[in-house]
């Protein structure tokens, strides 16, 4: 990768109009030389397209016609890149403008690295942290890490994690060639962290970079009563598919009790809409197992990675 890599960037937007003069600023005040940005729209209606046509040529336009969510919208920027690495990036960002510069220089630095993490700050209050890469729990739980903690410094070091967040990953072709790109059946939410199971176990590892450093508008073009849905079911996808039968059969009283806990806390609070989505989203969940079958013999048949080795990196849950 010595010989300056093309980093595609990879912009998923649905009417962020709004954002998009900042975030594409950004990427072309980047110091690294070789960057193409493409934008994936899904039918925007508040002139985006117009816009990205009027005042940034240089951008890789795909108009989708129809909502295809935050994965199918990505899954399409992500065909149409040339890259050696492939971003995804929120509209609702403004990266450092030395970002693609220490991806890159990471990846160089780490071969067995299939996944770069970014340090996510938030926008409007950039001493704190959004996440500094995902962590994954023995009882099911997928997190941010360092969420909301003041930045003191506490993540100015590299280090392994288990996924990072879509809102700032950085992907090596040579590995999405390998385990496939995001499983469009998850539509929005959670994506990320399946994509990073399936990158784990196939020996691919995460790293966490301090340097690459991006400032994220929390929420600003989703959640609510949507995100509630697939938050509940996306978290059952993400089990069935990938977790492993030997930590199913160690740990599977925890990951139910956890499920539960989610789906008890949901029903006291049915009178809110998005308390009833979250029910819907379990259900849908349960019904789409045969489905989710199919999907995880042909994940765990791949995988390389000792159980040992996986445990070790999922986070232990709190006492």
């Amino acid at each position: 990768m010595s010989d300056s890599p093309l980093f595609s960037v990879v912009i998923p937007n649905w009417n962020g109009l709004k954002f998009l003069q900042v975030c594409l600023d950004a990427l072309r005040a980047q110091t690294y030389p070789h960057i193409e940005v493409i934008i994936a729209d899904n039918a925007s209606s508040d002139g985006s397209q117009d816009f990205i046509r009027q005042h940034y040529p240089e951008v890789i336009l795909i108009d989708i016609g129809y909502n295809s969510g935050f994965t199918g919208a990505c899954n399409a920027g992500m065909r149409a890149a040339k890259g050696d690495i492939i971003s995804l990036l929120n509209n609702d960002t403004e990266v450092d403008s030395h970002w693609v510069e220490a991806i890159v220089e990471a990846f160089e630095r780490y071969p067995d690295v299939g996944t770069v993490a970014s340090k996510m700050l938030l926008f409007d209050k950039r001493d704190h942290i959004h996440t500094t890469g995902d962590f994954f729990t023995v009882d099911g739980r997928a997190g941010n890490r360092g969420v909301w903690e003041k930045d003191m410094g506490q993540y100015d070091h590299e280090d392994y994690v288990f996924s990072a967040c879509g809102g700032s990953s950085a992907y090596r072709r040579e590995m999405l060639n390998q385990i496939g790109l995001l499983d469009d059946d998850f539509f929005f939410s959670l994506e990320d962290v399946d994509l990073g199971w399936r990158a784990q176990l196939m020996g691919w590892r995460c790293l966490y970079t301090p340097r690459a450093i991006v400032y994220h508008h929390l929420s600003a073009t989703g959640g609510g009563v949507t995100a509630s849905f697939y938050d509940g079911r996306n978290a059952i996808f993400v089990l069935v598919k990938n977790y492993p039968t030997e930590l199913w059969r160690k740990y599977r009283w925890a990951i139910l009790k956890n499920q539960w806990r989610g789906a008890w806390s949901a029903m006291r609070a049915w009178r809110g809409k998005a308390a009833r989505a979250k029910l819907r989203g379990l259900l849908a969940g349960i019904l789409a197992l045969p489905q989710l079958r199919k999907k995880r013999i042909a994940i765990q048949k791949g995988r390389v990675i000792s159980i040992d080795t996986l445990e070790a990196m999922l986070t232990k849950m709190e006492k």
